[in-house]
Order: C-alpha cells, then structure tokens, then sequence
C-alpha cells in the first residue's frame, strides 16, 4: 500500500487532478552511455518544455502547478526547482529525460508560479517538511509510487527530506548543492569564511522589506548572478523564468522560510515530529549521485568525503567544474545524466 502522509498529518483530502485549458501562466559514474554533453550559457532550451500544457492539480492546501512529458507507464523522474528559481531551470533537462524513456514531472513549489493557496485562511508555511508533504501529496495525486527525486537547493533539500520520511517514494536522489534545512537558530556556531556569505544572505532574505513588489525582480536577478557567477544569462532568460517568483504568496513563503531557519518564527506544531526526525541528521539509504557545483557560493564543493557520513546507500559524487548553483540549468546535459545514472544504482 502507498504511504500517504499528508493525510495523516493533516486529515485533509485532494480533489482530481485539473488540467488548464490555457497556456497562460507558463511564462508568468556508473557506466551508462553518456548524453550529449553540452552547457547552456542562456536560455537556449525554452523550447523543451513550451509546447507543454501547463496543468493543475489539487494538493491538499494548494493548487499545484505542473508541467509533465513522458509516457505515462515510464520511470518517473521528479524535478524540484530551488530558489529563487522555477521550473524552467529544467527546460533543457526535460527533453533530455524524456528521450531516455523517462515520464517528467516539474512542479512549482508552494509560492511560486502558478501553485496557489486555495484559501486565503491557510498559514503560508515555508517549513521544508511542508513542502516535502506537498511533493508526495502531489505523487500520489498523479498515481506515483515512487520517483527519481532530483533537485537543486530547496529542491534538493525538500527531495532529502523525502529520502528521511518517507524513503520508499524515492527510487533515488540526485541531490544538488542542498541539505535539508531546520530551525537552528541562525548558525550559532562559528563558520568557515566561505560559509559567512550564505548566512548574511539568508539574514537579508528573512526581511520582508527585502522583497518589494515588482522591485524583488531587480534583487533576485542580482542574487543569480552572485549565486552563478560564470553563467552568461540573458535578458531573455531571466523574464521566462520571472513568472516563478511573481507568485503572490512568493515573498509570505520566502520570508516564513527564512525565518523560521534562523528560529525567528514558529512553524506549524502538527509538523513538529516530522521536523524532529529531520533535526536529528539522519542517515539516507536512498542510492544517491550528489552534485556539488565549483562556482557555487552558497554550498563550497566539498567532495565525496562530505557526503559519506549522510549518505549510507549507493552513493555516487560529481564536481561540476565552472557551473554555479542553477545546476540544471547551467549544466543540463550533467544534470540529466545523473538522473539517468542514479536510476540505475
């Protein structure tokens, strides 16, 4: 029998999935055969995933945007975006996964794009374990059992926490430049000077006067160029993806998040066991291939041995040479073949 959590955490039921009638919105190593290798330097696979229909599906307290290719019976490969991004980080990932005979599923995470609260009563909780909830809710809306998960930043922070609670619905991770996050109270310890950077930042971005309306999009474009420095991308690139964080609820769930990391905020108290399970730094079996990114500022490239104490399963490591932190993006060709690899571990 599936594991469906969200129901026992919140007793909360899901209405069929809802496909939109418009495509409004979708603006707003281990021996296998290699893919071909490429780098994306701008936005140049827009169009692998703008012919696709976005759609709509009800998920517990949301309605979850999504984009998805594939065959319906094929391995399914589950993609989740980190932040401040969105699902056209993968538009050159998809085509690539999809011509390996995967099925592609690409959600927007709770505040961004076209995933809406559907009240204006529910508590905008960034807690990583409510997004995880939203990510299984979501598979078993769509009748997935399990799922490559593979993300970068919340997104492989929030495929983590999945591999901790709920390890049966991850057939396995590609975990790139993440690790889940808890409220630990802003980083009371001392840290390496390469770490200080990340920890000023997440200060900043619990501020709500940090993300002014229209005016965020000037910060976040700034924020992608210090988090990527070696990614040449356009202007082109950065209004496709816009959309994302043009959520109304974006800044509410970016603020909360923060915050509550840094213990400024309290989460929701039904998530507390799950939150517990997370805190105490459990090991993951899930077979893993974890990408560290050379440029990445916010989470140094740390090499295999960093993950060896965590990571207890198959486990393989890649350094990305020249790329930042928008992994799939900048590196599409790398990231799709770890996907490829890490379903056959």
């Amino acid at each position: 029998m599936v594991n469906k959590p969200f129901d026992r955490v919140f007793g909360e039921s899901r209405s069929p999935s809802l496909r939109s009638r418009s495509a409004a919105g979708v603006r707003a190593g281990t021996g296998a055969e290699s893919l071909p290798p490429r780098r994306a330097t701008a936005f140049s696979g827009v169009s692998g995933i703008a012919d696709l229909a976005p759609r709509q599906v009800r998920v517990g307290p949301l309605s979850m945007g999504y984009i998805e290719a594939g065959p319906t019976a094929a391995p399914v490969a589950l993609l989740l975006h980190g932040w401040p991004y969105g699902i056209h980080s993968f538009a050159d990932v998809v085509p690539l996964l999809t011509a390996q005979g995967f099925r592609v599923v690409v959600p927007y995470l709770r505040g961004h794009g076209t995933t809406r609260f559907v009240s204006a009563e529910t508590f905008r909780n960034g807690q990583q374990t409510a997004v995880a909830l939203d990510i299984v809710a979501l598979m078993d809306a769509l009748g997935i059992g399990s799922a490559v998960l593979g993300g970068f930043g919340w997104g492989a922070q929030t495929a983590q926490t999945i591999a901790v609670l709920w390890p049966e619905r991850s057939r396995a991770l590609v975990s790139a430049a993440g690790h889940p996050d808890t409220a630990d109270g802003g980083g009371a310890l001392p840290l390496p000077p390469t770490s200080q950077w990340a920890w000023w930042s997440r200060h900043y971005r619990s501020l709500a006067a940090a993300w002014p309306g229209p005016e965020r999009h000037g910060v976040i474009r700034s924020m992608w160029k210090d988090l990527s420095p070696g990614w040449d991308f356009d202007d082109a690139t950065f209004e496709t993806a816009s959309p994302a964080f043009g959520n109304p609820d974006w800044a509410r769930i970016a603020v909360h998040s923060h915050q509550w990391q840094l213990g400024q905020a309290d989460g929701d108290p039904r998530l507390d066991g799950l939150e517990a399970r997370v805190a105490a730094d459990p090991t993951i079996a899930v077979p893993t291939i974890a990408l560290d990114a050379e440029l990445d500022p916010s989470r140094p490239a740390g090499g295999p041995a960093a993950y060896w104490d965590r990571f207890i399963g198959k486990l393989g490591h890649r350094t990305l040479m020249g790329i930042g932190h928008n992994i799939p993006q900048e590196s599409p060709a790398a990231f799709a073949q770890a996907v490829v690899d890490a379903h056959r571990l």
